[in-house]
C-alpha cells in the first residue's frame, strides 16, 4: 500500500470539520464494501471439465427453454 496517499488523506481530514470527517469515513467504508471479492480465473482452471458433458447439455437446454423467453405481459 502506498502510504503517501494515506498520509495526504489524513492531512486533509485533520482540517475538515467533524461532520465532514464522518462523511469521509462513511464514504471510505462504502468504497471498501464495493470492492469485488473473488479469486483470479487462473485458480478456477482446476475446475475445468469437472461437470460431465451430459449435465452441461441439460443445463443449456433448461436455460434455452426457460430463461430466454420474454413475457411481455409480465409487467
Amino acid at each position: 500500500m502506498d502510504t503517501f496517499i494515506v498520509e495526504k488523506v489524513v492531512e486533509q481530514l485533520k482540517v475538515l470539520p467533524y461532520e465532514l470527517q464522518w462523511r469521509v469515513l462513511e464514504f471510505t467504508r462504502a468504497l471498501a464494501i464495493s470492492i469485488p471479492h473473488g479469486v483470479p480465473g487462473q485458480q478456477l482452471l482446476r475446475f475445468a471439465g469437472a461437470i460431465p458433458l451430459d449435465d452441461l447439455q441439460l443445463m443449456r437446454q433448461a436455460i434455452e427453454e426457460g430463461c430466454e423467453q420474454v413475457d411481455a405481459n409480465e409487467w
